[in-house]
């Protein structure tokens, strides 16, 4: 079982400790001290470890297995995957700084994701679409209690881009990492001006609409939701910030 070391680094990222956890075993799964198929130690002992609570650790867990990087068995265990091999692309959090650094990644989504929307309403499988109605039941159940939205939003974005089955659009968002999408939805609501509750209500709408058009087989359908989805959120940045 792996002990990790660093966890007053961690501590030491008050901004958001699920992230923290997650920038951690990110790196180390990355990097191959831990490696595939190696167990994670349990919840208790990132605990004890880092100093957090469960819920932060299981937001953590939660956002990893987003990523692809770990699989939870219940009952058993966390497990390290093997990362997807190639040219590691990453997107860095820390470097969309400023409202155009936001925009220019959204254009890169809406490139990638409306094509994918695409696909996935061509490939869905009933086990596909089994698992884009979870996510999206937890979105609207935290968001009526006032709970952690983002982890269902990423899942969300994630699963549509595997139901391609085109493993490099699932790689692609995997590589953009569970804190981009958060990073990117918050400074919209944020910097819209709207109000919090409002903003999430809208996302999820749009989610629905998206979800609707790959459950129908619609094709066109997913490709023009997806892309209003993502071109709404770069409108609201860039009515705030002057962007162009």
């Amino acid at each position: 079982m792996t002990v990790l070391h660093d966890s007053q680094a961690v501590l030491r990222r008050p901004r958001n400790l699920a992230q923290g956890l997650v920038e951690s075993f990110t790196e180390r799964i990355r990097a191959g001290t831990i490696a595939p198929g190696h167990k994670l130690p349990t919840e208790s002992e990132i605990m004890r470890q880092f100093g957090v609570s469960r819920t932060v650790v299981r937001e953590a867990l939660s956002r990893l297995q987003a990523s692809g990087l770990v699989v939870t068995h219940h009952g058993v265990g966390t497990y390290a995957l093997q990362p997807s091999c190639g040219p590691d692309f990453r997107v860095n959090p820390a470097d969309l700084g400023t409202v155009r650094d936001v925009v220019v990644l959204l254009e890169l989504r809406i490139g990638v994701e409306t094509e994918a929307a695409g696909l996935a309403a061509l490939r869905r499988s009933p086990d596909h679409l089994v698992a884009m109605r979870r996510v999206l039941d937890t979105f609207q159940a935290r968001l009526r209690d006032q709970g952690d939205t983002v982890t269902p939003d990423f899942e969300f974005h994630l699963l549509v881009a595997q139901a391609t089955g085109n493993r490099y659009f699932s790689d692609l968002m995997s590589h953009l990492g569970s804190a981009v999408i958060p990073h990117t939805r918050i400074s919209s609501g944020r910097l819209a001006a709207e109000d919090d509750e409002h903003y999430l209500v809208r996302v999820h709408f749009e989610h629905e609409t998206i979800f609707g058009a790959i459950r129908r087989q619609d094709a066109e359908a997913a490709r023009a939701a997806m892309r209003t989805h993502l071109s709404n959120s770069r409108e609201r940045l860039r009515g705030e910030d002057g962007a162009r």
